[in-house]
């Protein structure tokens, strides 16, 4: 018990460590060393955990994705017609609640990888939503669910890259989501100013 609340705290303080130096001076710039010191660790104990600063990276944002996943699982089961706006809701609060993390990832440090995990996750959980709701209401989507997944979530990482890089949000994630919800049912031609042809 004791060993595990030691491996959690050392996993913790080399996170925070990670997040903090590649906001100070990008990832690129990082070395182990680096990362273990301010995590006030020794190398040895990173490798003992990490087989680089890129596993270390990885391991933090697929515990992001799960947290993320966690948190929004309710509100995702909820939204059982259409687009409700609850899961988007979730994923904003989440980004604000763990927004240098987001902003590292977002941003495409580490090469991008960490950017692709996060995109490729959503978007699997996505168009497999996509397919659920479908099949529960009897509809065939017009769209291939896969494509309509990776449209849906590019915008929602546009976004989300906006929303994370103000110190203080442009917007309140309230009205984000209504915004997003009224181009989910309108579209786009209509959040232009336009009025729909009849």
């Amino acid at each position: 018990m004791a060993e595990d609340r030691r491996t959690r705290r050392t996993r913790r303080a080399l996170r925070e460590a990670l997040v903090a130096l590649v906001l100070e001076r990008g990832f690129g710039a990082l070395t182990v060393e680096d990362i273990a010191e301010r995590a006030d660790v020794a190398r040895a104990t990173f490798y003992s955990h990490f087989q680089g600063k890129d596993d270390l990276f990885a391991r933090v944002t697929s515990d992001l994705l799960a947290d993320l996943d966690e948190r929004m699982r309710p509100a995702v089961t909820e939204s059982t017609v259409g687009f409700t706006g609850r899961p988007l809701l979730e994923l904003l609060r989440h980004a604000r609640d763990e927004r240098d993390l987001y902003r590292i990832v977002l941003q495409g440090e580490g090469d991008g990888r960490p950017l692709r995990m996060f995109i490729d996750s959503c978007a699997r959980v996505t168009a497999m939503e996509f397919r659920v709701r479908a099949e529960r209401n009897g509809v065939t989507p017009r769209i291939d669910p896969d494509l309509l997944a990776r449209v849906w979530v590019g915008e929602q990482v546009a976004v989300l890259q906006w929303w994370v890089a103000h110190e203080t949000p442009p917007m309140p994630a309230e009205e984000v989501v209504r915004m997003l919800l009224d181009l989910a049912l309108r579209g786009r031609y209509w959040a232009s100013g336009f009025d729909v042809p009849g």
